[in-house]
C-alpha cells in the first residue's frame, strides 16, 4: 500500500470542511497536493493563481462556507496576493495551501528555483493569518487550525505555505478537528438600552452590512416589527430578499434615499464600513440618533457618530433584540412603513428612468433567472449602474463581486460559484476590459463546461474611467483597447455565442443562455446598442473638481 503523503491529508481535511472542488494552478512544489485532490475530489485548472484564489472566493460566497486554492511558491504566491486582498476585503473564509521550496534550502539565499524573498510576510500582509508547515506530525493540526479561523467572524483567507519535501513525507491519521469558537451573547443591559432606544422611534431605519448578510432571519423580522426603513450596503444585499416591501436596498445616496434618511429619526446600523462610495465619500446626513452594532469595536463611531455602540455578533444581536420588542408588544409604524414602501418604488422607478433602454437588461434577467441563482458581477459599467442595485437580490449566497473594487475578478468569482452550484445557472456581468485581465479563464470555462452565462458588456475599453475623462473634459488617456471577435474567439473555443446589439434582442437572449444547461457568451455590443440617457460616472471625488 503506498504510504499517505501531504495531499492524502489534505483531502481528509477538505472532506472534514464540506469542500468538494479546489482551485488552482498545478507546479512542481504542490505536485503531490494537486495529484491527491484531483483523484479524490474535484480540481479545476484554472490559468492564473490569482484566479485560483477569486473562484475560491466565489465558490466559498455561494456556499456559505469554505473554499480552498492551491498555488505554487515565488511567482505563483506572488499572482495570488491581489485576490487575496478581496477575499481580506469581503471576508470570505479562503484556504490558501501555497508550495514552498525544500526545507533544507529555506532561507539560504541560494536563488533556488521558485524561491522568494520573505514570502511569509508577503502572505501575511494580505491575509487574516499566514502560517508555515515545518514538519510532518504537525501539518494536520495547522491546515485545520487554518480553515477554522478562515471560517471564524470576521471570516477571511488564511494561507498556509508548505515545503515540497513535506508534502511527499508520510502523513499519519488526521487529528482530531479543533473546536469552533462559541459566538458570545451580546452584552443583555445593551440589548435592553438599544431596544428602549429603538422602541422610542417613530420614524426608525436600519443600515444592514455584509456583517449582517447571515442574519436575515432575525433582519427580517425586526424590520416588518417596527415597520423600519431597511437599507443596506451592497454587501448586504439579499438579507433581507429584495422584493420585500420594506427593503429600500442599496440606495442610501439616491435623492429619494437621502430624503428618507433625513426623515428617519433614529439609524440603526449592523455591520457596516459605510464605505466611501456608499455614502458619497461621507457626506450622506444620517440620523443624529445613531446606534451601532458591529463585531469589531474599532468601527463604532469610526464614520459616524453614535449615540450608542455595541461589539457584537450580528445574528445573535439581532435575535436578542427582535425578541425583546416582541415580548414588549412594539407596534408597527403604520404611517411611516407605508413612506418606507413609496420610497422603495420612488427610487427604483427613477433609477429606471435614468438607464433608459438599459433597464431591460436588469428587468430581463430578473425574469429569466431563478431566485437562488448566483450572480457574480465584476466592476463595470453594467454592475455600477444597475448590477449592484436595481437588480435584484434575494439571498446573500447569490450576491457576489469584488468588494474592494479590483476589476478582472467577476470571471473568476463565477467559474466558483458555478462549481459551488453546478445544478443552477450562474450568470457573471463583466466588461470587456475587465474580462481581459484574466482571457485565459475562458479556456477554463470551455474545458470545464459549468453551467455559467457570460454576459461581456463590450464599449471597446474602459468605460467607465472613459466618461469620467469625457465629463471632466480632458483628453482620453489609457482607456480605449483593442477588442477581439468575441464570435470568432468562442469558435475557436467551442463555446456557445450570443449577440445582444438592440433592446428588442435582450429578453429572448438572456432566457436562451440561461435555459443551456452549459457555458455561454453572450456579447452586449455597446457601440450597437442605445446609450444611457446620461453616461455613468462612479461616485468619486476628484480633488479640484466640482462634487
Amino acid at each position: 500500500m503506498t504510504a499517505r503523503n501531504g495531499g492524502d491529508l489534505l483531502v481528509d481535511v477538505l472532506r472534514r470542511f464540506d469542500v468538494d472542488t479546489v482551485f488552482g494552478v498545478v507546479s512542481v512544489h504542490n505536485l503531490p497536493l494537486v495529484e491527491a485532490v484531483d483523484r479524490e475530489l474535484r480540481f479545476v485548472p484554472v490559468r492564473h493563481e490569482a484566479t485560483a484564489v477569486n473562484a475560491a472566493d466565489g465558490y466559498a460566497r455561494a456556499r456559505a462556507g469554505l473554499g480552498c486554492a492551491l498555488t505554487s511558491t515565488g511567482t505563483g504566491a506572488g499572482n495570488a496576493a491581489g485576490s487575496l486582498v478581496e477575499s481580506l476585503s469581503s471576508g470570505t473564509s479562503v484556504l490558501h495551501v501555497t508550495g514552498q521550496i525544500d526545507t533544507p534550502y529555506l532561507g539560504s539565499g541560494r536563488g533556488f528555483i521558485h524561491e522568494t524573498k520573505d514570502q511569509p510576510g508577503m502572505l501575511a500582509a494580505v491575509s487574516k493569518a499566514a502560517t508555515t508547515i515545518g514538519g510532518a506530525a504537525t501539518a494536520g493540526e495547522i491546515l485545520q487550525r487554518a480553515a477554522r479561523t478562515a471560517l471564524a467572524a470576521p471570516g477571511g483567507p488564511v494561507s498556509v505555505e508548505w515545503p515540497i519535501d513535506l508534502q511527499y513525507a508520510e502523513h499519519g491519521p488526521l487529528p482530531a478537528p479543533p473546536r469552533a469558537p462559541e459566538t458570545a451573547a451580546p452584552d443583555p443591559d445593551a440589548v435592553v438600552e438599544v431596544a428602549r432606544l429603538v422602541g422610542a422611534a417613530e420614524r426608525p431605519a436600519i443600515w444592514a452590512g455584509g456583517g449582517a448578510a447571515r442574519a436575515g432571519g432575525p433582519l427580517r423580522r425586526l424590520t416588518e416589527t417596527l415597520g423600519a426603513a431597511l437599507f443596506t450596503s451592497n454587501s448586504g444585499r439579499g438579507a433581507v430578499p429584495e422584493d420585500h416591501e420594506l427593503c429600500v436596498g442599496n440606495y442610501a445616496t439616491a435623492p429619494a434615499g437621502r430624503a428618507l434618511l433625513a426623515e428617519a429619526d433614529l439609524l440603526l446600523s449592523v455591520g457596516t464600513h459605510f464605505r466611501s462610495n456608499e455614502t458619497a465619500d461621507y457626506t450622506l446626513s444620517v440620523p443624529e440618533r445613531h446606534v451601532q452594532v458591529d463585531l469589531d469595536p474599532a468601527a463604532i463611531g469610526r464614520v459616524f457618530p453614535v449615540t450608542l455602540g455595541l461589539a457584537a455578533e450580528a445574528a445573535a444581536f439581532l435575535d436578542a433584540l427582535v425578541t425583546l420588542l416582541e415580548a414588549g408588544g412594539a407596534e408597527l409604524r403604520a404611517a411611516w412603513a407605508e413612506r418606507v414602501r413609496a420610497t422603495r418604488a420612488a427610487v427604483r422607478e427613477n433609477q429606471r428612468a435614468g438607464l433608459g433602454e438599459h433597464a431591460a437588461f436588469p428587468d430581463a434577467l430578473r425574469k429569466a433567472l431563478p431566485r437562488e441563482a448566483v450572480i457574480a458581477r465584476d466592476v463595470t459599467i453594467a454592475s455600477s449602474s444597475w448590477g449592484n442595485r436595481l437588480l435584484e437580490i434575494h439571498d446573500p449566497r447569490t450576491n457576489v463581486f469584488p468588494r474592494g473594487g479590483g476589476i478582472g475578478q467577476g470571471l473568476g468569482m463565477a467559474i466558483g460559484a458555478a462549481a459551488a452550484r453546478p445544478d443552477l445557472p450562474t450568470v457573471a456581468i463583466v466588461g470587456d476590459g475587465g474580462l481581459a485581465v484574466h482571457f485565459g479563464e475562458l479556456m477554463t470555462l470551455a474545458q470545464e463546461s459549468p453551467w455559467l452565462v457570460l454576459l461581456v458588456f463590450n464599449d471597446r475599453g474602459y468605460g467607465v474611467l472613459r466618461n469620467m475623462q469625457d465629463a471632466m473634459r480632458r483628453p482620453r488617456a489609457g482607456v480605449d483597447l483593442a477588442t477581439p471577435d468575441f464570435r470568432a474567439v468562442c469558435e475557436g473555443l467551442g463555446l456557445p455565442y450570443l449577440r445582444v446589439a438592440d433592446p428588442g434582442s435582450v429578453a429572448p437572449a438572456l432566457e436562451q443562455a440561461v435555459a443551456r444547461p452549459g457555458p455561454v457568451l453572450v456579447e452586449i455590443d455597446l457601440a450597437s446598442y442605445p446609450p444611457m440617457p446620461k453616461p455613468f460616472t462612479p461616485p468619486v471625488h476628484v480633488p479640484g473638481e466640482p462634487s
